[in-house]
């Protein structure tokens, strides 16, 4: 696997534990509508939430949260469309963006999650 595919797999992972700790239930990862993906799926206080999960080391000059771009965002509407379809979910949607910030030489990393971070 490519290191910038196994740096996002461990952001991901990151992500999901955060989530769950903080009392998120995750029902997908990595949900695809064909080209379309989505990073996260949970649901939190009545909310299906759709989480799309940006990872950095800590040398990288862009910030995690700022390469979520409006092609970014579209396509991650469009994905949500799809699930919320194809498993018929009647609960309001929100699009989060956690950020993963690591230090591969530290071996640590901060998270910065950004509730209702765009709109449909």
């Amino acid at each position: 696997m490519a290191e910038h595919n196994e740096l996002g797999q461990l952001g991901e992972e990151k992500a999901v534990a955060y989530l769950i700790e903080k009392g998120y239930k995750i029902k997908h990862r990595n949900w695809r509508s064909g080209k379309l993906e989505l990073d996260i799926v949970a649901e939190h206080d009545n909310t299906l939430v759709v989480v799309e999960v940006r990872t950095r080391k800590d040398n990288f000059l862009l910030h995690p949260a700022d390469s979520v771009n409006k092609t970014k965002m579209r396509n991650t509407i469009l994905a949500a469309q799809a699930y919320i379809f194809k498993f018929n979910i009647l609960l309001p949607t929100q699009f989060d963006i956690i950020s993963v910030i690591t230090s591969p030489l530290e071996g640590n990393y901060q998270i910065e999650h950004i509730e209702d971070a765009f709109l449909p």
